[in-house]
């Protein structure tokens, strides 16, 4: 069939809003007969897109919800780059393998040049496999002293799902520390109580979750050096450090945490929280070659190539290594301090200036663990809202900020928390201020008859 301008001419200039395309609905749960004009279909898509929230207001996550148009430019020449194709893309492989000793370096390993580690979609698959070289170590101790090895379990404080889903998975039972009155976090005396022959490994958490405090690895190393001098029990340590592995070796270099202690075998990150790349990168380092048994790495012939490879993916992209790799030598130590520090300071103004409100009583000040904090209603006084009302009002101006009960065993204790991450400014900050003075405002004028409470209010989880 021929065709003139003219057979299509009334249709050139047509708005978008306009066209057929967009005067109907489009099928959303089936695929649609005919094909679609791309600018139709891409307006369709990013309407949708405007219902969800604005992730810069989203003070929840602990994602990135900013990227400098750099790392943009890099996404878009990396979309086609296949992580796992390690022939194909030699040089994406190389700037993975450059972050991975860039950490270990970071991190004191004792041999940085040559210890092994990996890139994975995030800091709970980094955990999942640091959490399997655990066990696998373990069952080759037991076998080798010709104990049983079918009752593994794991020593952790108080943690978010994925060493949940770690020890269901793997049928290890999962010794959690529950919290207690004012002790909402690991300590050394709870984790002596726990530990026995059957434990693969303890794990502390540097930025719990809920409360945003370090577990104290240095103390717990300690017990556990004592408990192997007293009773010859030899427990290793992996720390989950999803949000202080970026942040301690630059703002507090003298904590010590990482692989300066022996008992450190590995370390997991992640790298789109604090260490500044895209969604979708977490790291997992060992201390040494031989904490990651050879049993776990699988050898694969793939296009090619020999390609030893540890992980729970195949196929993954290779943009946010790529960016990773960028925020390294952008920022240097320099840069991720001055990144940071600008955080805590903000964090540590907000606490001030929440706990001068008056009904509030702060549980974390963004002082001794990651840029947050984190606060629960005064129990000296009464409130005519909870704290499930103040962040239900808060989204009528778009501000997300959780209100959660703590785990075991203080699930009577409501708190609501704040992550201050890199795009989140004092000039941000003073403008939530204000509008959660306000929210508090319209609390005391127009009191709830029933307060909400999680049920009803909250669809944060960890």
């Amino acid at each position: 069939m021929l065709h003139t301008r003219d057979t299509v001419r009334a249709a050139l200039d047509d708005d978008v809003f306009a066209s057929n395309d967009l005067s109907v609905s489009m099928p959303k749960y089936r695929i649609p007969d005919g094909e679609q004009d791309p600018r139709h279909a891409y307006q369709v898509v990013a309407d949708e897109l405007l219902l969800d929230g604005n992730s810069r207001q989203n003070l929840a996550t602990f994602c990135q919800t900013w990227l400098e148009p750099e790392v943009h430019r890099l996404m878009d020449l990396t979309l086609d780059k296949n992580m796992i194709d390690k022939d194909e893309y030699p040089q994406t492989a190389e700037l993975e393998a450059r972050c991975v000793h860039i950490l270990a370096d970071l991190w004191n390993s004792p041999d940085a040049a040559n210890t092994l580690g990996t890139s994975t979609t995030g800091s709970s698959e980094a955990a999942m496999l640091g959490g399997m070289a655990l066990l696998w170590k373990w069952r080759a101790r037991q076998r080798a002293a010709g104990r049983p090895d079918d009752k593994p379990n794991l020593v952790t404080g108080p943690v978010q799902i994925c060493w949940h889903k770690f020890t269901r998975y793997w049928g290890v039972e999962h010794r959690e520390i529950p919290m207690e009155g004012d002790r909402l976090i690991m300590n050394a005396e709870e984790v002596l109580k726990r530990v026995d022959e059957n434990t693969i490994g303890v794990v502390p958490t540097l930025g719990v979750t809920f409360t945003c405090d370090y577990e104290p690895v240095k103390a717990v190393a300690d017990a556990l050096d004592t408990l192997q001098a007293e009773t010859g029990l030899d427990v290793p340590i992996h720390v989950d450090g999803a949000s202080g592995g970026f942040l301690a070796p630059f703002v507090d270099p003298d904590l010590l945490w990482d692989f300066r202690i022996p008992r450190v075998k590995s370390i997991n990150t992640s790298g789109h929280k604090f260490g500044l790349a895209p969604l979708g990168v977490g790291w997992v380092i060992w201390r040494d070659a031989g904490d990651l048994p050879e049993d776990l790495i699988f050898r694969v012939n793939y296009l090619g190539g020999d390609m030893p490879t540890f992980a729970l993916n195949f196929s993954r992209p290779g943009g946010q290594i790529v960016a990773q790799y960028y925020n390294f030598l952008r920022l240097g130590r320099e840069g991720y301090r001055k990144v940071h520090e600008a955080g805590y300071r903000t964090a540590q103004y907000l606490a001030d200036e929440i706990a001068a409100m008056g009904p509030f009583a702060i549980i974390y000040d963004g002082r001794g663990g990651i840029p947050a904090l984190a606060w629960k209603l005064r129990e000296d006084v009464a409130h005519a809202f909870t704290l499930f009302d103040l962040a239900d009002r808060l989204r009528v101006t778009g501000w997300q900020v959780p209100a959660y009960t703590l785990p075991a065993n203080r699930q009577d204790l409501a708190v609501q928390r704040i992550l201050v991450r890199h795009d989140f400014s004092r000039d941000m900050a003073s403008l939530l201020l204000e509008d959660y003075r306000r929210a508090l405002a319209h609390l005391d004028r127009h009191p709830r008859a029933a307060p909400l409470d999680a049920s009803e209010a909250s669809g944060f989880r960890h």
